[in-house]
């Protein structure tokens, strides 16, 4: 049983949005409500003020899910009483001598909401740290500088809360607020991570992935449809369309007519090109892509600037300037790094040119482009035969059961998730 009663909730990003903060609340609020529509809680609005009534339920449960919802700035677990100080300090040392197990430093801060009091903040801050002092000096020593434990009080006419403690949310702003991104989504590390802070910053997404079965296994295509459905959980309504690309045809182009060192840049090249077309159909007026600075050969400066040049669409890279390792714990709290290190090769992992050219030129692209037959027919044609996969948590999609191609393992499903293009 909790030894709380409500979760105060505070908004973080969106208190800088003025006139519009209200909309963006409403968001929050929804996506909050999508977040804890199972659970035995219910969700309490004031003027000033979100809480969530817990009604008993696990504090972890609660935790997690509210690290779902983004636009929360932070979240304590408060209990809630009438706001007389005997009993706010009564209640006070009760929850500290179930929380507190070793001997600590303390101080009390407080929020003196209701202005009739005849207390300052700091003269009732100073009354109830006596009062609590008198039951619990053998557990708490004053420091009000560095204190290992602050108490918090916020007094109001009708009730008071008490809590020991604030949890950082996800922050950003409520997914959807920002509009809509078309997310290149690899079977790797950072591509999800890029669509969580996508997500985080209020961007809606839809994940494309350019798939070469069987030139790659289909393991590698239900690996993005995992993820997919892990991202799904940071999603608006827990839904997140991928957009399955049947780039076999054009794969084989590439490698069999394009300079070995120039195969990424081309390859990165057409994806773009694929990209901008579905972009435009589903309505996304931006690309958002997992790069970061250096990583790999396509990802400097030079290569970013020969790849990009193909498309009019504005690309958001929320990665570019993070360490590996930092990607890294991003994906293992989101719960994808497990996912993304199965070993299953894509499209851009199965055949790596040794010396891809790290230093591109647009110039040396379209020499190399004009060695392929028609590339532009090709384009329309796997644009046209593009398969939209609808994803939730829930999702019991294998497509490695129907043989080795994913268009017609799809088919041999014979799902009501395919959306046409």
């Amino acid at each position: 049983m909790s030894n709380y009663d409500k979760v105060l909730i505070r908004f973080g990003d969106l208190m800088l949005k003025g006139k519009n903060q209200r909309i963006f609340r409403e968001k929050a609020i929804a996506l909050l409500r999508k977040n804890t529509n199972d659970l035995n809680v219910k969700i309490e609005k004031r003027h000033d003020r979100l809480f969530l009534v817990i009604n008993d339920t696990e504090e972890s449960i609660i935790i997690k899910r509210l690290m779902r919802v983004s636009g929360l700035g932070s979240f304590s677990f408060v209990v809630t009483t009438t706001p007389d100080y005997e009993t706010v300090a009564q209640k006070a040392i009760e929850l500290i001598k179930k929380e507190v197990k070793s001997t600590k430093t303390f101080k009390v801060e407080t929020k003196r909401v209701n202005k009739a009091l005849n207390e300052t903040s700091q003269e009732i801050s100073q009354l109830l740290s006596k009062m609590i002092l008198r039951e619990t000096g053998d557990l708490l020593k004053v420091d009000v500088r560095n204190p290992e434990v602050t108490v918090f009080f916020e007094i109001r006419e009708d009730e008071a809360f008490i809590y020991l403690n604030s949890i950082k949310g996800l922050g950003g702003f409520p997914v959807g607020a920002a509009g809509k991104g078309l997310l290149l989504l690899s079977g790797g590390i950072d591509s999800p991570v890029a669509g969580f802070y996508a997500m985080k910053q209020g961007l809606e997404i839809e994940g494309i992935h350019f798939e070469s079965t069987p030139m790659t296994s289909i393991e590698s295509a239900q690996k993005v449809l995992d993820l997919g459905k892990k991202m799904s959980l940071y999603a608006q309504r827990h839904e997140l369309k991928i957009h399955m690309v049947p780039f076999y045809r054009l794969h084989e182009e590439i490698i069999n007519r394009v300079s070995p060192n120039y195969v990424i840049t081309v390859m990165r090249r057409m994806m773009f090109r694929i990209a901008e077309k579905i972009a435009k159909k589903t309505k996304c007026p931006v690309i958002v892509t997992g790069e970061s600075m250096g990583q790999v050969a396509s990802q400097t400066i030079e290569s970013m600037v020969a790849i990009e040049a193909v498309t009019t669409i504005p690309i958001l890279r929320p990665l570019i300037t993070m360490d590996k390792l930092d990607i890294i714990d991003v994906s293992k709290k989101i719960d994808t790094y497990e996912l993304s290190i199965l070993p299953f090769e894509d499209c851009c992992t199965v055949y790596t040119p040794k010396n891809s050219a790290t230093t591109p030129s647009i110039k040396k692209a379209l020499i190399n482009e004009h060695f392929m037959v028609d590339y532009e027919t090709i384009i329309d044609e796997i644009v046209d035969n593009t398969i939209t996969i609808l994803l939730n948590p829930n999702s019991s999609i294998d497509l490695t059961m129907h043989g080795f191609n994913v268009k017609e393992a799809w088919e041999a499903m014979n799902s009501d998730h395919v959306e046409g293009q």
